[in-house]
């Protein structure tokens, strides 16, 4: 990690836990990604700027339809992802977490590589031991968690195989 980017994650962190930022962040973040990937034929991930990020590919829990995420991920050192389903300190769950409960069996995009995942809830044993090394790369985001109200799941991605051919999306 450089200096700057640390330097910039310190200012702009607890910016992100502001009542402001939790109504924006869910409202202009998707088109903004949505935009920059369009641009740059899929190679700019706006968040991918200042943190470790991936596309997570999942089966919908109840349609059965394939959904897109954009998500900030942690490795683990194993590498493993860790993802958190704090969706901006909203009351509920977001979606992709149903899916993973549903079917576990993911795909995922990061650094232009398309791995397939299986994604294991992260139980209260581990949470926070997985807490420590989320805030480490991002301080302050176990905040989410007390302001929803809710146990923000947390789910640790492990590749099981690379994928060839085109990146899906």
């Amino acid at each position: 990690m450089t200096a700057v980017v640390h330097v910039v994650r310190s200012l702009l962190a607890p910016l992100t836990r502001t009542r402001a930022f939790r109504w924006l962040g869910p409202r202009a973040l998707p088109p903004l990604e949505f935009l920059a990937k369009g641009l740059s034929g899929g190679r700019v991930q706006i968040s991918g700027l200042l943190v470790h990020s991936l596309t997570l590919y999942t089966t919908g829990a109840h349609s059965g339809q394939s959904r897109v995420t954009e998500l900030m991920y942690t490795p683990d050192g194993r590498g493993r992802a860790i993802v958190a389903g704090t969706s901006f300190a909203r009351e509920r769950h977001p979606g992709w977490t149903y899916n993973l409960l549903a079917n576990p069996d993911a795909v995922i995009t990061v650094r232009h590589r398309r791995l397939a995942v299986h994604a294991d809830a992260i139980g209260d044993t581990e949470r926070d031991a997985a807490w420590v090394l989320i805030e480490a790369q991002w301080p302050g985001y176990r905040h989410y968690e007390r302001e929803s109200g809710r146990t923000v799941r947390l789910f640790r991605l492990t590749p099981t195989a690379e994928l060839p051919g085109d990146l899906p999306g």
